[in-house]
């Protein structure tokens, strides 16, 4: 859970036990506000290509994107944040397509096409 997330918590338990109170100000619900807009969650996207399709296989390939912005990887693969689509699973992040298998019965389409995986996070 973020910070923001528990601060967002935290102000509105203020704002209930003020409210009980017959206490309650414009300024806490403004404050509320503010830490809720702060607290949007946003999406992660991850693109892996891999060796073949099994989760754990080796990545060959990586995209990252945060906040909207494409993230460069480092240049030298065994730097990157995942050597595996196991491994990103196991930071949070999750599967939303698989590699496409059709694509590995052509013979033109490079194979590491049908070999990619997409996860997301919301962070």
């Amino acid at each position: 859970m973020s910070d923001t997330w528990k601060a967002c918590q935290s102000q509105a338990r203020h704002c209930l036990e003020a409210f009980r109170q017959q206490r309650l100000a414009e300024a806490d619900l403004a404050q509320l506000t503010t830490l809720l807009d702060a607290a949007q969650p946003r999406q992660g996207l991850l693109y892996l290509q891999l060796r073949n399709t099994n989760p754990g296989s080796q990545v060959l390939g990586m995209s990252l994107f945060v906040d909207g912005k494409m993230v460069e990887p480092p240049a030298d693969p065994a730097q990157w944040p995942y050597q595996s689509v196991l491994a990103a699973i196991a930071e949070g992040w999750r599967v939303i397509s698989f590699p496409e298998l059709a694509l590995l019965m052509d013979e033109a389409v490079p194979q590491t096409l049908g070999c990619e995986f997409i996860l997301e996070k919301w962070t």
